[in-house]
C-alpha cells in the first residue's frame, strides 16, 4: 500500500487519501460507470470507452446489460453482482482488483450504489485501499427533482419507502420535520398505497410525481398529495416512479410536534433511533453519540442497552 493510501482504523488519525489518475503499479480501479435510465442516448463517451477498456464488467442483470452492451458494440467479459450473490462475488472482484484487474461496475440503470448492493461493493474496495472512480450519468432521483418545481438547495433522499404501512408511518413520523425536498422511489403497483399514506400525515404538501424519466411516455403529475393521489388512482402508471414532497413549513413542524406531543424519536427503537443517525453521517459511534444526547443517557449506556436488545 502506497504512503499516501494508508487505509485508517477506529480511533486512527490517518485518513486515506486516493488519487484516482495517480500512476498505479499494482491495484487495480473499480469504476462505478452510470448507466441510461431509458434513452439510450444518455449514454456518455467516457461510459462507454470505460466499458470497452475494463477488465470485467460486473452486472445487477447481466441479461439488460447485454442489451446494453450489444447495442454499443461492446464486448467484454460480463459478470453478475447483485443483491443474491453479492456475499460470494464482492470478495472475488476484491481478489480480481488486487491483482490489478480494472473493473467497470453497472447497474440496470442509472447510477450503481444508489439503492444498488455496489454500495456493498464501494466498501469492500474503499476498505481495501482499492481506487474508486465514478463515470457519472443519468439519475432518476435527481432528474425528477429538478423538473419538480420544488426547492432544489436542500434535499433528503430516502430511496424506496417500506412496504408495511405501520414502518412507513414511522418513517413519515421521523421526517415530520425534515425541512428538505425529500425524494423517493416507488414501484408502480405500490404507488397509490404510498401515496395514500402520504395524504393522510402530510396533508396538503405539494409534490411530483415523476414516472418513465427519459422515455416516450415520460410524464410529471405535480399539485398537493391529495391531487396526485387523486390522478394516480385514476390512471394507474406504468415504470418505475420517483416522489418528490416538499419539505416540512414552520407550520408542518409546529403541527407535527403538537401532534406527537413526544420528540420525533419516540416511536423509534433504540436502533432504530441510532440507525437514523448512522444513515446520514455513516459513522456508528457518532450516531450512538447523538442518540445518546438525545434521550439524555451516556453513550455507554446506549451501546449497553443495544447489546441487551441484540440477545
Amino acid at each position: 500500500m502506497r504512503e499516501d493510501e494508508k487505509q485508517g482504523t477506529v480511533g486512527d488519525t490517518t485518513a486515506q487519501v486516493q488519487r484516482s489518475f495517480a500512476a498505479r503499479e499494482k491495484l487495480g480501479t473499480l469504476y462505478l460507470v452510470a448507466t441510461p435510465i431509458g434513452n439510450l442516448e444518455d449514454m456518455t463517451f467516457r461510459a462507454i470507452r470505460t466499458l470497452k477498456e475494463a477488465g470485467l464488467i460486473a452486472a445487477e442483470d447481466t441479461r439488460q446489460t447485454r442489451k446494453l452492451l450489444t447495442h454499443f458494440d461492446i464486448q467484454n467479459r460480463l459478470v453478475s453482482y447483485h443483491e443474491h450473490n453479492k456475499e460470494a462475488s464482492g470478495p472475488e472482484l476484491i481478489k480480481l482488483l488486487k491483482e490489478g484487474t480494472s473493473i467497470a461496475l453497472v447497474t440496470d440503470a442509472g447510477i450503481p450504489a444508489i439503492s444498488d448492493p455496489g454500495a456493498d461493493l464501494v466498501a469492500l474496495a474503499v476498505a481495501h485501499a482499492i481506487p474508486v472512480v465514478p463515470i457519472p450519468g443519468a439519475n432518476a432521483a435527481l432528474s425528477a427533482l429538478i423538473i419538480s418545481g420544488l426547492p432544489t438547495d436542500r434535499f433528503l433522499f430516502v430511496g424506496f419507502p417500506p412496504r408495511d404501512r405501520k414502518a412507513l408511518e414511522r418513517l413519515l413520523a421521523e421526517l415530520a420535520k425534515e425541512s428538505g425536498t425529500i425524494l423517493f422511489y416507488e414501484s408502480p403497483h405500490r404507488v397509490a398505497k404510498t401515496l395514500a399514506t402520504l395524504a393522510q400525515k402530510w396533508a396538503g404538501r405539494q409534490m411530483a410525481v415523476v414516472r418513465e424519466l427519459t422515455k416516450r411516455h415520460e410524464e410529471a403529475i405535480r399539485g398537493s398529495v391529495e391531487a396526485c393521489l387523486a390522478y394516480v388512482e385514476a390512471n394507474p402508471p406504468l415504470g418505475e416512479c420517483c416522489l418528490v414532497v416538499r419539505g416540512a413549513s414552520e407550520e408542518d413542524i409546529a403541527q407535527a410536534e403538537a401532534e406527537s406531543g413526544a420528540p420525533w424519536w419516540s416511536v423509534l427503537s433504540l436502533d432504530q433511533h441510532v440507525g437514523h443517525y448512522e444513515s446520514r453521517t455513516g459513522n456508528r459511534k457518532e450516531a450512538m453519540k447523538q442518540a445518546a444526547q438525545d434521550r439524555g443517557l451516556s453513550r455507554r449506556d446506549v451501546y449497553q442497552r443495544l447489546l441487551q436488545e441484540d440477545q
